[in-house]
């Protein structure tokens, strides 16, 4: 059986070494000319980790990144609201991992060139248009050469927001979702705040600051790489045809943040002292009610884009890539295995993307706001805390990692 997969990033990958694991042969084609380091830090959630430790990459992931101790909501005084403990020692059963996505996605691919041999990928090699009769599906991919046409088994559409297979599907589906807020996001080496393994979150829905660090502290520097994202509500976001986030930001943004207050994270400094910094709009789509037809379909981004809430969308092409795995094992006919996977993953990420509208588990974050008015408020008196634990619980059962002891 030959699978075709639209997209090299994380979701595409991730198929391409399932379904070679099960004796497929898979073609992964990408857009661009050569994999490059790009973009900045990704949370794979408990759920997630432990699909990729099914892959065989649980050692290399853990060896690039960051096992996430916590992750803590806190006002823009700095008061923390809330810290929901991620990891073993917390009660999941496998860890919480930060890593830069570049990172990731190496390390991904050379896996699968190890596995599958080089002809596994195929880089500048854009998905175009697709066919299909009862026996096979052909891709037709546009390259340097001319169009290239590729035949398989299944065809999955892994490439992402701007899905080429998904407007293929559908063509008369409506634009993207614009949520009002630009996001600004950017990496830089410094010394860690905090215990170095903790992620913040602060701020309100309007102005909101997301760090991390990516990389453990260097033994010989004392320093980490920060992964930061700063959220913007403005009159005047731009459109959603204008997502990319190779789009260089100015720097107006930052007056924004000086009030912010963290400790131990002078947040405007960091903000300055960041060379490069790429802007993007909040969007997200529609849930579908169908993915595909026959022996197509479409997994992670392209399948169900959501706003970047929760730290969830990586973990979401995961367990999309851990169903289809189980599908295909139970079912010979693969537009049956298909249909089966999207039974199973449809609902549950339609039901994520809604949840990231509500805010998630940030929805404590505009709790706090409406009631802290400056530093010298005491959390204690005006927020229980089991209201902020239930938001965070009630997140964590739509995500789909509860802790061990809940499951």
């Amino acid at each position: 059986m030959h699978a075709v997969i639209a997209g090299a990033g994380m979701g595409g990958l991730a198929t391409a070494l399932a379904l070679h694991e099960l004796g497929w042969r898979v073609t992964v084609c990408d857009s661009v000319r050569a994999l490059k380091p790009l973009g900045a830090g990704i949370n794979i959630l408990p759920h997630g980790v432990e699909i990729l430790e099914s892959l065989g990459l649980l050692d290399a992931v853990l060896d690039s990144g960051v096992a996430t101790r916590a992750v803590e909501y806190r006002s823009r005084f700095g008061h923390l609201l809330s810290s929901d403990p991620r990891g073993v020692e917390a009660g999941f059963s496998h860890p919480q991992v930060s890593i830069h996505r570049g990172r990731f996605q190496k390390l991904m691919h050379d896996a699968l060139i190890d596995r599958a041999g080089a002809d596994a990928v195929h880089m500048g090699h854009r998905l175009v248009s697709a066919t299909q009769d009862q026996t096979q599906v052909t891709a037709v991919f546009a390259t340097a050469d001319g169009p290239v046409p590729i035949s398989g088994d299944i065809l999955i559409g892994a490439d992402g927001f701007h899905s080429a297979l998904r407007r293929c599907l559908h063509p008369t589906e409506g634009p993207a979702q614009a949520e009002g807020v630009t996001m600004y996001r950017g990496v830089h080496r410094q010394a860690p705040f905090g215990d170095g393994r903790t992620m913040i979150i602060a701020g309100n829905h309007d102005r909101k600051f997301v760090c991390y660090p990516v990389t453990d502290t260097a033994p010989d520097t004392g320093t980490c790489l920060l992964n930061w994202v700063a959220e913007v509500r403005g009159s005047d976001p731009r459109p959603a045809s204008e997502a990319d986030w190779n789009r260089e930001a100015d720097r107006e943004f930052i007056a924004q943040f000086q009030d912010f207050a963290l400790d131990g994270l002078d947040i405007p400094a960091l903000l300055s002292a960041t060379q490069s910094i790429t802007t993007y709009p909040m969007i997200d789509r529609d849930p579908l009610e169908t993915w595909g037809e026959g022996r197509m379909t479409l997994l992670g981004d392209a399948a169900h884009p959501m706003y970047p809430i929760g730290a969830n969308g990586t973990s979401q092409a995961l367990m999309d890539v851990d169903a289809l795995r189980r599908a295909l094992l139970a079912h010979t006919d693969p537009a049956t295995a298909l249909r089966a996977y999207e039974t199973e993953r449809l609902p549950a990420t339609a039901e994520v993307v809604r949840a990231n509208r509500r805010s998630g588990p940030e929805k404590v974050l505009d709790i706090a706001d409406a009631r802290l008015k400056g530093a010298d408020d005491r959390v204690e008196d005006l927020i229980n805390p089991t209201e902020s634990a239930e938001v965070a619980a009630q997140y964590r059962k739509v995500a789909g990692f509860q802790k061990v002891k809940d499951r």
